[in-house]
């Protein structure tokens, strides 16, 4: 779509298994995967397309880190259709009107072509409406009203992600089929983590090395990947 489109495909080779969160999150993900499977049939086979809002809106919450990208990968991965991550940068304008041309590109090729829609750090976008107290409130309040009218209309899946969930406006969140919570993983989950981000090819020294190091340090996903990145670095860097 050229240079200038403003959003990006984002996929992943990896599989659920590498994805570990508590079970409640894991059965609303599932419900998610349903509604894209079946979602068609309920609309419109089963005459439901003039009661029920179109499309599956879903946010993401919690701390960076902790899976939320990734989920949006596999789930596109797993029922084969491709997502897109809406590029902030390139979508919020400063010139009145550009914002909503802008996402307005990325919402017709998304109707056209089947695609996930997955905006990061959604809180640029779809934050809180502010009083208005001078022109550049009046035309923010603009574009929230606008993604709010834009939401309701698609009739695909769309997928917000944020740190804090209640940095998005009310307004979306009472328009969303779920709020799936992404929390910073407990011992057990950290082990599970630890001992998927090493593949078998590799030897460690002690397989109760993970088990102390998984109880002592609180740390995201993320951060553990970030951490087996350095130790591999160093351990071929040694040979």
């Amino acid at each position: 779509f050229g240079p200038n489109f403003p959003a990006r495909r984002v996929e992943t080779e990896r599989d659920w298994d590498a994805l570990i969160l508590p079970n409640k999150s894991l059965r609303q993900l599932r419900d998610l995967m349903a509604w894209m499977e079946v979602g068609s049939i309920v609309m419109n086979d089963w005459g439901m397309k003039d009661r029920l809002a179109p499309g599956y809106k879903v946010l993401f919450y919690g701390p960076p880190g902790t899976g939320k990208t990734f989920t949006a990968k596999l789930l596109g991965k797993s029922v084969g259709r491709e997502v897109y991550r809406i590029d902030l940068s390139s979508v919020v304008s400063k010139y009145i009107g550009e914002t909503e041309k802008n996402l307005e590109r990325i919402f017709s090729q998304a109707e056209a072509k089947g695609w996930i829609l997955f905006f990061d750090e959604a809180d640029a976008l779809f934050g809180k409406r502010t009083k208005v107290s001078d022109a550049h409130d009046r035309y923010a309040n603009q574009e929230v009203s606008y993604l709010l009218q834009r939401l309701e209309e698609f009739d695909g899946t769309v997928i917000l992600a944020t740190n804090e969930k209640d940095n998005i406006d009310e307004a979306f969140t009472r328009r969303f089929q779920a709020m799936i919570h992404f929390p910073i993983p407990g011992p057990d989950e950290r082990l599970q983590i630890w001992r998927h981000s090493i593949p078998a090819t590799l030897q460690i020294e002690s397989t109760t090395a993970l088990e102390t190091i998984a109880k002592r340090f609180e740390l995201t996903g993320g951060h553990i990947m970030n951490v087996v990145r350095y130790a591999a670095m160093k351990s071929a860097q040694r040979n």
